[in-house]
């Protein structure tokens, strides 16, 4: 029982990792209809920004994240206003190979840093140990996540349901239209969604670091991954995101834990989240809390 509930709560850790990084997918989504292919290298930049202040600079964990946070913002920021941004009234495609070259080139610098290769870990900065729940080894890393996961989502729930900014950009992803002729800026909310996924990609990246350490190319899949947790909780929905997330990296865990001792090789971790987005695009194509769209041609 035991090594169930162990499986169970080291999987709801990976699926809140999970989740910070698909809202960042699903706001570019909602705001734009545009699916970011460059989110695992925002994960891994936001990662390695944190690591950098706190070895080469000295800076304490919390100073650290914020530093990452900020400068991952500020750089999604900054790639929509200089290169999507031209792309305003492109085809969609145009736009998705955009996001498919900006990945490349975000690897490709990173690869240019001593943290293109080898396994990296943030300074100890909590103490040994941890507490022990229902026989569950709980870590005081695996707390921090969650805490700091928990807090951040709901940050960002308080920001989409009561700042102006969040109204807005919720009043964009549901009409542009509409929005327009109220007299909101469209191409500021495509700038801020941006950002925002920015944002939560250094989140997740932070997250991961602190749980298990950083690898350049264990972040971008992170990026991959994500895909069936949008796909299942729905491209354009921000609970779904939030709820695939949890239950995609529970199942995941539980594959791994059950399942891999009678496999040769192992590995169902690897492919169980691929073979449940395969069902639902087969059975439920909008995901569990998608908007069914009915286009005519």
């Amino acid at each position: 029982m035991s090594f169930f509930l162990q499986l169970i709560f080291s999987g709801i850790v990976l699926g809140l990792v999970y989740a910070l990084a698909a809202l960042g997918f699903v706001l570019i989504y909602k705001a734009s209809r545009v699916v970011n292919f460059s989110q695992g290298q925002f994960i891994a930049v936001g990662a390695f920004v944190a690591y950098w202040a706190m070895v080469s600079l000295g800076a304490p964990f919390l100073l650290a994240a914020a530093l990452a946070l900020a400068l991952t913002a500020l750089l999604g920021f900054g790639v929509e206003r200089v290169f999507l941004k031209r792309l305003v009234g492109q085809p969609i495609i145009s736009v998705i190979m955009a996001t498919i070259g900006l990945a490349s080139l975000l690897d490709g610098l990173i690869h240019l840093t001593p943290y293109g290769a080898g396994n990296f870990s943030y300074p100890s900065f909590l103490p040994a140990g941890g507490v022990t729940l229902l026989g569950v080894q709980i870590s005081y890393a695996q707390l921090l996540a969650v805490g700091f996961t928990l807090l951040f989502l709901l940050a960002f729930t308080w920001f989409f349901q009561r700042s102006t900014l969040g109204v807005a950009m919720r009043s964009v992803a549901d009409d542009q239209m509409a929005a327009m002729s109220l007299g909101v800026s469209v191409e500021r909310v495509f700038a801020l969604a941006w950002a925002a996924a920015g944002l939560t990609a250094a989140a997740a990246g932070l997250v991961v670091g602190t749980i298990s350490g950083l690898n350049l190319d264990g972040l971008v899949h992170i990026g991959l991954r994500v895909f069936p947790v949008v796909i299942l909780g729905g491209l354009d929905s921000i609970p779904g995101a939030v709820v695939a997330g949890i239950l995609i990296g529970v199942l995941e865990n539980l594959a791994a834990g059950f399942l891999d001792p009678y496999i040769p090789g192992g590995g169902t971790r690897d492919v169980f989240p691929f073979l449940v987005l395969l069902l639902v695009l087969w059975f439920k194509p909008h995901g569990l809390f998608g908007t069914e769209e009915i286009e005519r041609v």
